[in-house]
């Protein structure tokens, strides 16, 4: 895909992958590919700090695995080098991880590049050096990470989507089935999320309602 990503190109739902011990991360993506159009699902591979960079690879590996197949987006969040040993689609940066300037020497031009921002001024910065769209958030509370600022809300969500309004926003943060309708009239192209797949008893059957309400 061409780092200058269009509204049209980049898929709506980004499913954050969660791999914390005890989680089942690959049954989740499974369940998740199973019910997506083509095109509607962007995966992002995400672990934790201290997992290593080989346990990184090996679970990018099985994440790219199921992704392939599908012609489905695959993206590594801040491990660019994971990213490209595996042969991703490219990756996300967050405020702590490398400037968007070098990670697009990173990846190069060919790479889909994400980050994080959460004002107009973050937004335009980041699209300048080189992001192919821009991850907002936590647009409401999260307890999927901890130490994040306050939530944005559909409002905060929209003066960045204002700011460029040629950039997809991903708004990304305590993202239920029910607060998608008003991040998209807000302004986001769409939402990524963590705990609501995650932690549902029924991963397929809510993608396939995120999915829905996200078109």
């Amino acid at each position: 895909m061409d780092p200058a990503v269009s509204q049209s190109d980049l898929p709506r739902l980004h499913l954050v992958t969660d791999a914390r011990p005890g989680r089942d991360a690959l049954r989740v993506v499974a369940a998740a590919l199973s019910v997506a159009p083509p095109g509607e699902l962007a995966v992002q591979v995400r672990v934790e700090d201290e997992v290593t960079d080989r346990q990184a690879y090996a679970f990018a590996l099985a994440v790219l695995g199921l992704c392939r197949p599908r012609h489905v987006l695959c993206l590594v969040n801040d491990r660019l080098h994971v990213a490209l040993a595996v042969g991703a689609d490219g990756g996300h940066v967050g405020a702590a991880d490398l400037p968007v300037a070098a990670a697009r020497k990173v990846l190069g031009s060919g790479g889909v590049l994400g980050a994080t921002c959460r004002d107009a001024s973050a937004a335009r910065a980041a699209v300048a050096a080189g992001a192919s769209y821009l991850g907002v958030g936590p647009a409401y509370l999260s307890t999927t990470k901890d130490g994040l600022p306050e939530p944005l809300g559909p409002d905060g969500v929209g003066v960045v989507a204002r700011a460029e309004p040629g950039t997809p926003v991903i708004a990304i943060g305590g993202i239920t089935v029910e607060r998608v309708g008003p991040l998209r009239s807000a302004g986001a192209h769409g939402v990524a999320v963590v705990g609501a797949l995650a932690n549902a008893a029924d991963p397929a059957q809510t993608a396939a309602e995120l999915l829905k309400a996200v078109a």
